[in-house]
């Protein structure tokens, strides 16, 4: 696509050039990332002979010296200790899909600026041109000596299962992939506080989760991981089970630790009676399924934009109603823990993000609403100021707990 757009009004009229009017014109979108969202900023002076001599040669030598001889001490003398790389191959970009590398970078630099603003973690956008799961492990491996942490973000399933895990088993650094832990953290997080708004425990819960994607798969570990009553996934040919013949081995692996009712059919078939639904897949829940589901019912419809239920139809049969959107009330975002998550574990210099370290997140953040809970009030605002300091001590505090913090 070209630098500048045509602009599609029909009074369109042509900048100084003569060429076409950029869309910057009409559009505060485009006129916001004009020349990108991030630059790279110094944190020590170089005001003169002296200060050039100490930030790069020859003071710089002694430095990469005792780096050599102490490994550990790159930790104390650059930024690795503080940085974060946001990568992605651009194959599963928001709601675009696979949208290439080049097209997915004003996501990747959007990432790193919400990881420095709610978070205070730096972060460095990385678009790689390659998809092969061979490719991506082996390219990250490489960059990792100079981060403390890899963010994997927008890589479609299932590759982004395996991708997550071999990297995590190469590197000693933390590895997150947040399509799938960061949705999984935050809406433990507003179940948690619906399920006590009602007076129940998780336990007394059975979920309908809809879309065996990453962050189905990720819900569905957290929540069972979490002690929830019974949890089924249905994909587009219906629930997961262990007596389908079709399924991945993600699916298969699913299959293993969901469903303990036996729920068969389609995602309306398990929809009755169910406590909980979640939807993490896009399309439309008819509305006659929402109704047959228990008294006092939970509805999380996080498609973007268009929620698998809408609020409107939601409300007349859910006691809380969430959905993915930020003019709704209840929005399950990943800014609420992603930075948290990493400014915790960069914290202790965790070697990893343990299930327990996440679980701990989703305590913490819902914790943050406290006796302010309400039906349009589960979970926090990402602008409230207490959330990241809240999630970044519950973190580093289960990392050391767990033995994977070095400091």
């Amino acid at each position: 696509m070209a630098a500048e757009i045509v602009n599609p009004r029909s009074d369109s009229s042509t900048d100084q050039d003569g060429g076409a009017e950029p869309l910057d014109a009409f559009d505060p979108a485009f006129a916001l990332h004009r020349g990108g969202k991030m630059a790279v900023q110094a944190t020590v002076p170089v005001r003169d002979k002296d200060d050039l001599s100490l930030a790069y040669t020859p003071g710089v030598a002694r430095v990469c010296s005792a780096i050599a001889e102490q490994p550990e001490l790159v930790h104390d003398y650059t930024w690795k200790s503080s940085v974060v790389a946001v990568v992605t191959d651009g194959t599963a970009v928001l709601g675009l899909g696979d949208i290439g590398p080049e097209a997915s970078l004003p996501v990747m630099e959007g990432k790193a600026i919400l990881f420095k603003q709610f978070g205070g973690v730096d972060a460095v956008p990385i678009a790689l041109d390659c998809t092969g799961v061979d490719e991506i492990v082996e390219t990250v491996v490489r960059l990792a000596p100079s981060f403390g942490g890899v963010n994997l973000e927008d890589i479609s399933a299932p590759r982004c299962f395996e991708i997550e895990r071999r990297l995590q088993e190469r590197l000693d650094i933390p590895v997150f992939h947040d399509d799938q832990h960061g949705t999984a953290v935050v809406t433990l997080a507003a179940l948690r506080n619906a399920a006590r708004l009602s007076g129940r425990a998780i336990g007394d819960l059975r979920a309908v989760i809809s879309g065996a994607g990453a962050a189905g798969v990720a819900i569905a570990k957290m929540l069972v991981g979490a002690g929830i009553g019974d949890v089924a996934v249905a994909d587009r040919k219906g629930v997961v089970s262990a007596d389908r013949t079709d399924l991945t081995q993600v699916k298969r692996e699913l299959a293993e630790f969901t469903n303990r009712a036996g729920v068969s059919g389609s995602l309306e078939d398990a929809l009755a009676g169910a406590d909980v639904f979640i939807g993490v897949s896009g399309g439309t829940v008819p509305e006659a399924a929402v109704a047959s589901m228990a008294e006092g019912a939970f509805v999380f419809a996080m498609a973007n934009p268009n929620p698998e239920v809408h609020p409107e139809v939601a409300h007349k049969y859910a006691a809380v109603v969430a959905t993915g959107r930020s003019d709704f009330p209840n929005q399950i975002n990943n800014v609420l823990a992603f930075p948290g998550i990493f400014a915790g574990a960069l914290q202790v210099r965790a070697s990893r993000i343990t299930e327990g370290m996440k679980l701990a997140a989703a305590d913490a953040l819902a914790g943050v609403v406290g006796d302010d809970l309400a039906a349009d009030y589960v979970i926090p605002s990402p602008f409230d100021e207490r959330v990241a300091p809240a999630v970044t001590a519950a973190v580093a505090a289960a990392a050391r707990a767990e033995g994977v913090a070095r400091r």
